[in-house]
């Protein structure tokens, strides 16, 4: 069997003060379902990420990976799925988990956390909850 071998990795200097300096952030977001079927969660997955792009500029170039995570009532369709059919997403690495169930917590809900490369501060991303995710996080729900 053939050794592999890598180049030697060599140091970069950066100047970890410098405001341009880009940081891996995390971009949250919520929303809810009105039933457990394909159209609705397409629906509301694109209504999601519609919200997010819109608010935060994203350049698929720059995005780490994304997971989405899901209520235990909603398996009609994979989030990432629908995800993965919008234009720009189908080279982001995506990943689907069932959220935590949590007697009378939120149900028909789906939340995403996206990973990516920006040079802006965190307090300067546009967390997006929707419908009734709002009530998750008040302070970040856009109205409609």
């Amino acid at each position: 069997m053939k050794k592999l071998t890598f180049p030697k990795h060599t140091e970069q200097q950066f100047d970890i003060a410098a405001p341009s300096q880009w940081r891996m952030r995390g971009l949250r977001g919520a929303t809810t379902v009105s039933h457990n079927s394909v159209e609705a969660i397409t629906e509301a997955v694109d209504e999601l990420l519609d919200a997010l792009e819109a608010n935060n500029s994203l350049d698929f170039t720059e995005i780490v990976s994304v997971t989405f995570s899901a209520t235990s009532d909603l398996d009609a369709i994979f989030p990432a799925a629908v995800a993965r059919r919008r234009p720009g997403w189908n080279e982001v690495p995506l990943l689907d988990v069932q959220q935590m169930q949590v007697v009378g917590s939120l149900e028909l809900c789906i939340r995403v956390l996206i990973h990516l490369n920006t040079p802006l501060p965190q307090n300067k991303l546009r967390h997006v909850y929707l419908r009734r995710a709002a009530q998750l996080r008040p302070d970040l729900a856009l109205l409609s």
